[in-house]
């Protein structure tokens, strides 16, 4: 038995990199995670006790742009049935106290049958993928979605803003370090000035690291690139570093001058933490990534102008705004155990 049970979306790395942030803050409760994919290596390799049984539907990306949402939605309406089983077993093996949902829906629906306390952990309160026709079926998604989320004890929403209902607004919540951006450097060999390009934790950033490479090569800058290209990707014939699956992604981006990501939101705000420098290119069609480069000024079209942003960025000043969302977040959840 636990006292609580972490379901965490293993789609992309995000959802497990902040609530690993979290769960750092939860030393003394006894905890199980339930994830899959990349996000079950990852919380494994911090040593937290995780079950890898999800599966996710991936996204078919061509040149960038997302292709079939309509299909990948029917897709993913199997994939959260197929967790409703997984998480209703679980629940009923370990019966904790609590459910801590990170954008997993399906465990929220089985555990608030069973009248235990919910958490969710969430930046979106509705889905937007679909367009035309297609777009009823996501909007009858995005009203169960909805009921789901007003029954929850509490949502905590990793952004700045005015708290609402159930809603907490903690702001952004992200890892930290313990090391200097000196020993970091050091300890990732950063020996000159570092331009690192992350796709998180599938391949579908592909075409990122390949117009990132044909933009350094032209920009001529004076500087080293390192890839990222996370545990789903091979990449082959390139002569630049890759540091392929990097668990602690948050201390290269604080060792890094400039950082050339997809526009996760997490990835987004541990630049932001550090105060490293970043370029950040959404997949065209996936308006939750479109969302989060619209607020920092970027648009899928900035792909074609990553020679001058490049140059314009690398000598960027500094800037850091650190964040506490992973320990107040920490505290709220501490409140129902």
């Amino acid at each position: 038995m636990k006292d609580l049970v972490f379901f965490t979306s293993p789609i992309g790395l995000g959802h497990a990199s902040r609530d690993a942030a979290i769960t750092w803050h939860l030393d003394y409760v006894s905890k199980k995670f339930v994830s899959g994919a990349a996000a079950s290596k990852l919380l494994a390799k911090y040593g937290f006790d995780v079950d890898n049984l999800y599966n996710p539907p991936p996204f078919q990306i061509e040149n960038g742009k997302l292709q079939s949402p309509l299909w990948w939605l029917f897709k993913y309406l199997s994939y959260y049935n197929r967790c409703k089983k997984i998480s209703s077993d679980v629940i009923g093996k370990e019966k904790p106290n609590l459910v801590v949902s990170d954008e997993d829906f399906a465990s929220l629906v089985v555990a608030q049958r069973q009248k235990i306390k919910t958490v969710l952990i969430t930046d979106i309160l509705e889905s937007r993928f679909a367009k035309g026709i297609s777009s009823v079926i996501e909007k009858r998604m995005s009203s169960g979605m909805k009921s789901i989320i007003e029954k929850c004890d509490l949502v905590i929403i990793p952004e700045n803003g005015q708290d609402s209902g159930n809603k907490v607004r903690v702001g952004p919540i992200v890892r930290d370090v313990k090391e200097s951006r000196d020993q970091l450097r050091k300890k990732y060999s950063f020996d000159k000035k570092t331009i690192l390009v992350s796709i998180g934790g599938t391949s579908v950033g592909k075409f990122l690291i390949e117009k990132t490479i044909e933009a350094f090569k032209k920009s001529g800058v004076d500087a080293e690139l390192v890839l990222v290209s996370g545990p789903s990707l091979e990449l082959e014939n390139t002569k630049y570093r890759n540091l392929g699956f990097v668990d602690n992604l948050h201390e290269a981006i604080f060792a890094a001058d400039l950082l050339v990501s997809l526009a996760g939101k997490s990835t987004i705000d541990e630049s932001r933490h550090f105060g490293t420098p970043g370029i950040f290119i959404p997949i065209k069609g996936h308006f939750e990534q479109e969302e989060n480069a619209r607020e920092i000024g970027y648009s899928f079209e900035d792909i074609f102008r990553l020679e001058k942003l490049i140059l314009e960025k690398i000598d960027e000043k500094r800037d850091p705004k650190p964040f506490d969302g992973a320990r107040k977040a920490s505290e709220l959840i501490k409140k129902f155990l």
